[in-house]
């Protein structure tokens, strides 16, 4: 079976059906070799869509997903990458009061 694609809003940007989230794997659970791994796998199979957040993980999820994408060498117009940092956790991990839209 083939991957499916959709067009994101206007921009008409190519996005899989389908995405590869690092919410609960990465981090604790999953180190940069094995994301990285599973990440191949996934666009081999036709995934170009990448999730994360800034507090997935305290933040390792981001870090452990940019050095797999960076060791992978994918061609940079091949795949998009989403976040989200609404929560703007700090350093001690607490919540932040301000989201983007407040500053």
């Amino acid at each position: 079976m083939e991957m499916e694609y959709r067009r994101l809003g206007s921009a008409g940007v190519k996005v899989s059906v389908l995405s590869f989230g690092s919410w609960v794997t990465f981090g604790k659970q999953m180190n940069t070799d094995a994301a990285l791994e599973c990440m191949a796998a996934a666009y081999e199979a036709g995934v170009n869509f990448f999730d994360n957040a800034e507090v997935y993980a305290g933040g390792q999820a981001e870090t452990i997903m940019g050095e797999a994408l960076d060791r992978m060498g994918w061609p940079r117009h091949s795949y998009l990458v989403s976040t989200k940092f609404f929560w703007a956790y700090t350093m001690d991990r607490t919540p932040g009061t301000r989201s983007i839209a407040s500053t």
